[in-house]
């Protein structure tokens, strides 16, 4: 009876608590749902303290600062979107530091004309307040030619304040110089990405300008060897370069002074000769065009190295071990090669991935591809080899009509090759003789991939010549290497005639 009598007490108690928590919610959620209804008049002033009310009477009190950096995260396009709709948004797009100019950021398609170009650039400038401008980037399209409003408006764009210029000009725009005065009074010192792409460039140096610098990427630029080499003597962060057909510098000569300098790629560069490093960090270097001198320096470093050059496979097992001996990654590109590979007593200690790709081999039918076998015997812990065929070759001896036995060479272990890919194998004597050597000399082999596509797209591309060969090298699958796979090989063979 007590306990019934003490309960009735309760529970009355808990339901008016109930109430008061009901009619709490009710009266907030009134509040947001008119908050959400309310419209503005133009004439309403956009006052900070009214937009915190707001935000606090709905929950959600968020500081200006917030608001800003959540903006300035957006790409540009929707930056501008939201602040068309959104009066917290409106005031920050004034000070919006991320602006990209191009076809897509502008909504144009892919007729646009000048007029309209500049228009919307001319547009979204006249309305942002020009401070705070962190990223800036411009790429004009091929068909416009903008040179004569470039520098009003990069004049806007290079403030104290800025960290990433990237200015891309395409056709006509080759003549642009750039006007390297507004990187003066110490306007330089901020900038840590630099990407110019078709213009001339003369950078200007002052004691401590461009110490923040990590990133340079020239593309169709005509600097001159003397200013590349002061701009790198001041970019003393720098961390990345990349040289495109610069064809101006002759020799590229990369200082000590750069600690921070980890990757470097030159491509296309037609004029160098000579790339002489002295970075002591340098583990990545990528390099297309001419066969250059590299010159004895700070190469030891090197974990990464893709080079692209005629007649470089030779080379590069002659000279990379004792120049680059901790190279991993090795990616060689060689056009219309004709020497064999080789064996020398030179190791790649390190190399665990090999890629090889012979481009347009001349009428040359003694090359052996067997030779490579060179660069397999130097790597103790290669773990991939890959090796591709990218055009039709000359005649070689086939294995059909070859009166020779296969040859066989001194046995090579190769403890840790698991994976093997050659794309545009054929029917050639040597290559079937390197297959058959690989099967027989690596025990860890897991997968082995066969593919008789000589680098085109498609059937239509190929000429009755290819395809013609696409039977026997099948054929040759069939008899020489198939009963060699061992049962722990998964054994991929692609067809390009279908």
């Amino acid at each position: 009876m007590g306990i019934t009598l003490e309960m009735n007490r309760v529970m009355p108690t808990r339901r008016r608590r109930q109430r008061r928590r009901r009619r709490r919610n009710r009266h907030r959620y009134r509040s947001i749902a008119k908050l959400g209804k309310r419209k503005f008049s133009p004439s309403q002033q956009d006052d900070d303290s009214q937009g915190a009310k707001r935000m606090k009477n709905s929950g959600m009190l968020l500081s200006k600062d917030i608001w800003r950096r959540i903006h300035c995260l957006m790409p540009m396009r929707d930056a501008a979107r939201v602040a068309c709709v959104s009066r917290a948004f409106l005031n920050s797009w004034l000070c919006y530091p991320n602006l990209t100019f191009n076809k897509d950021t502008l909504g144009l398609d892919e007729h646009v004309c000048e007029t309209d170009f500049i228009s919307k650039v001319d547009h979204i400038l006249k309305r942002h307040s020009g401070t705070c401008v962190k990223t800036f980037k411009l790429e004009v399209p091929y068909e416009l030619d903008v040179c004569d409003h470039v520098d009003r408006w990069l004049q806007f764009a290079i403030t104290p304040a800025i960290e990433e210029l990237t200015l891309t000009l395409y056709g006509t725009a080759q003549k642009y110089n750039f006007p390297c005065s507004l990187l003066s009074d110490g306007m330089a010192d901020s900038i840590r990405i630099l990407d110019l792409d078709h213009c001339a460039f003369c950078p200007t140096i002052e004691p401590g300008s461009w110490r923040r610098l990590k990133r340079l990427c020239l593309s169709f630029v005509r600097i001159t060897e003397d200013d590349l080499g002061c701009l790198l003597l001041n970019s003393l962060a720098l961390e990345g370069m990349e040289l495109r057909h610069c064809d101006e510098i002759v020799s590229l000569k990369i200082p000590c002074t750069l600690q921070q300098l980890s990757y470097i790629t030159v491509s296309e560069c037609s004029r160098v000769r000579v790339i002489e490093n002295k970075a002591p960090n340098v583990s990545s270097f990528y390099f297309t065009g001419n066969k250059v001198k590299l010159s004895l320096g700070e190469w030891l470093q090197v974990k990464k190295l893709n080079m692209r050059s005629s007649r470089i496979v030779r080379y590069a097992r002659a000279t990379l071990p004792s120049m680059m001996p901790n190279v991993e990654t090795l990616s060689i590109g060689s056009l219309r090669e004709v020497f064999n590979t080789p064996m020398l007593p030179t190791k790649f200690p390190y190399l665990k991935y090999l890629s090889i790709s012979l481009i347009g081999l001349t009428n040359s039918p003694a090359y052996d591809y067997l030779s490579l076998v060179s660069f397999l015997a130097a790597s103790p812990l290669l773990e991939t080899f890959f090796l591709a065929i990218s055009q039709q070759q000359a005649e070689q001896e086939s294995i059909f009509g070859s009166s020779s036995l296969m040859w066989q060479i001194p046995e090579h272990r190769y403890e840790y090759l698991k994976s093997v890919t050659i794309n545009g194998f054929c029917s050639a004597k040597s290559m079937v003789e390197l297959t058959c050597h690989i099967l027989e000399n690596a025990a860890s082999l897991e997968h082995l991939t066969l593919n008789t596509n000589l680098g085109l797209a498609n059937r239509s591309e190929q000429s009755p010549g290819i395809l013609k060969e696409v039977p026997k090298a099948l054929s040759a699958i069939q008899k020489y290497i198939a009963g060699k796979v061992p049962s722990t090989v998964r054994l991929s063979v692609l067809d390009a005639s279908e």
